[in-house]
């Protein structure tokens, strides 16, 4: 064997950097279902199914592509329980000349791939990712030098280096880089939300199926009505869907949040972005080609693909730019334990129990749901950040380190003193009331802040503003919160401080 190409479950694409110039007939390919890969965290089990079934559909398809590949079935006795495991009994089996890896996505993982070539006794070579717009280093260079990094310029920069959405000119199209005020509308039930793309499992996915409720019956959520989809065509196909069915009404409903709907207008193709089935420049060009052919709004197409370009992209580079310190940042000093409601979903909080639900049984929350529920209440209630980093790890199938710990940690929790985002993203019930139809299914009630009866973001949010003042109040983005405060009468802002206390006091019953 000319060399060994370790294949992770992030990495399944043809085009990865890993299997560039490779041979089939003497280079060998390695997947493995590993032990300490799928118990590090309590991954959702539907999580832990769609990446597994995923690994043997990409597995077998470069099988039929002529490629020789060693793959590694999970099994809970196998005597390979690491990935260096699975590679040194196969790089001393056949004596390769290197190992050849495309870098992954986890500074943990890519910390010990690091080293491997010490133990394995033969080179490790770790390519760059290709599969992202900007390079590690490319991102570096921009940031250098900036106190503070802020995602709308960096989005204009991959704008113009992509050619998304912009004119012959040079000019962003519409005569305007972002559209995002344009997509903040409440949803009423009309237009009607499309029914998600559906895969039905086949038997490979039915035995994993049956695999994960065997092996992990104590992780988090439901395999029940697994329908995502595992390989490349199928996801090219919910791409599809998503154009035709949901891209139209994806920019003015993106940030609504619905008491009986769960996917509305979302794409809920980040799970195969993240995990190579589509690549995302051909996303972004195929929405944009929507927009230019008029089968959708331009707040809508730019809306998606400045999640893409922008975001996807931002938190991606200042993860590696600043890991591994950034994972322990902890600049608001939360020390509360995270309530065990997150994996019951038992609160009487209409929002909190209705985004908890649907990730229970999809995996899935959209955007605002992460942010302005769940994440917003873990920062008013001034949870540890590595608590609520650990949850969103663990029950979303999208989320992979690089991806979810700068928006969790970053820009739900503020952890790291606003290096990546100007202002911390707090709101009090109103804010959910004036985008969602919880509020009046709720046991709370919004209208008020103090009482048995008023809803816990309230107050909470109030406490917040005032116990982190020395963080904000020179923060021209929260000057308005600090004076609002400032004008309520004494009397009532002891009352809402007061039910604030009792509240954090009492988190696991609310």
């Amino acid at each position: 064997m000319a060399n060994l190409i370790l294949i992770l479950g992030d990495q399944l694409s043809h085009q990865l950097s890993a299997l560039e110039d490779a041979d089939k007939d003497n280079d060998g390919v390695v997947m493995a279902e590993v032990h300490d890969e799928a118990s590090y965290t309590n991954h959702h089990k539907k999580k832990l199914i769609y990446i597994f079934s995923a690994m043997r559909h990409f597995a077998r398809e470069l099988e039929q592509q002529g490629w020789h590949v060693h793959y590694q079935h999970y099994h809970p006795d196998n005597p390979e329980q690491s990935l260096e495991a699975v590679v040194s009994k196969l790089a001393a089996e056949h004596r390769p000349e290197r190992l050849i890896t495309t870098e992954c996505g986890e500074w943990r993982l890519h910390s010990q791939i690091s080293q491997w070539h010490e133990h394995l006794g033969i080179p490790v070579e770790i390519r760059p990712d290709t599969r992202f717009v900007c390079r590690k280093q490319e991102f570096a260079d921009w940031a250098k030098g900036r106190k503070q990094l802020r995602m709308e310029f960096f989005y204009r920069e991959m704008r113009k280096k992509t050619g998304l959405l912009m004119t012959p000119e040079g000019k962003p199209e519409g005569g305007q880089w972002n559209f995002d005020s344009d997509n903040r509308k409440k949803w009423s039930g009309k237009p009607p939300a499309p029914a998600p793309f559906r895969v039905e499992p086949d038997s490979v996915t039915r035995e994993v199926i049956q695999l994960v409720e065997e092996y992990f019956p104590d992780h988090f959520g439901t395999s029940e009505d697994f329908h995502f989809s595992v390989t490349a065509d199928q996801a090219q196909a919910a791409l599809e869907h998503f154009i035709d069915f949901a891209l139209p009404c994806f920019g003015d409903y993106q940030d609504a949040l619905s008491d009986h709907e769960d996917w509305l207008f979302h794409s809920i193709l980040s799970p195969y972005l993240n995990t190579g089935l589509l690549d995302p420049t051909d996303v972004c060009q195929a929405v944009a080609q929507a927009w230019y052919s008029g089968r959708a709004p331009l707040n809508a197409a730019e809306g998606f693909i400045r999640q893409i370009i922008g975001w996807r992209e931002f938190v991606r580079g200042i993860y590696w730019l600043l890991m591994p310190g950034y994972a322990k940042e902890n600049r608001l000093n939360n020390q509360r334990s995270l309530p065990w409601f997150y994996w019951t979903g038992e609160t009487k909080m209409r929002c909190m129990h209705k985004a908890i639900d649907a990730t229970a049984r999809n995996a899935y929350a959209h955007h605002i749901q992460r942010l302005m529920v769940t994440g917003n209440f873990a920062l008013l209630a001034g949870i540890h950040p590595e608590d609520i980093c650990d949850w969103y790890l663990a029950v979303y199938i999208d989320a992979f380190d690089w991806v979810e710990l700068p928006n969790t940690l970053g820009m739900v929790m503020h952890a790291d003193g606003g290096y990546l985002g100007s202002k911390p993203y707090a709101a009090s019930g109103k804010y959910i009331q004036r985008m969602s139809d919880h509020c009046q299914n709720c046991h709370y009630r919004v209208q008020d802040a103090t009482g048995e009866k008023a809803c816990p973001f309230n107050a909470l949010y109030w406490h917040f503003i005032d116990r982190h003042r020395d963080d904000f109040a020179n923060n021209p983005r929260m000057a308005m919160m600090y004076r609002n405060w400032d004008k309520q009468p004494d009397e009532r802002r002891s009352a809402i401080l007061s039910r604030g206390e009792w509240l954090l006091a009492n988190l696991e019953q609310l």
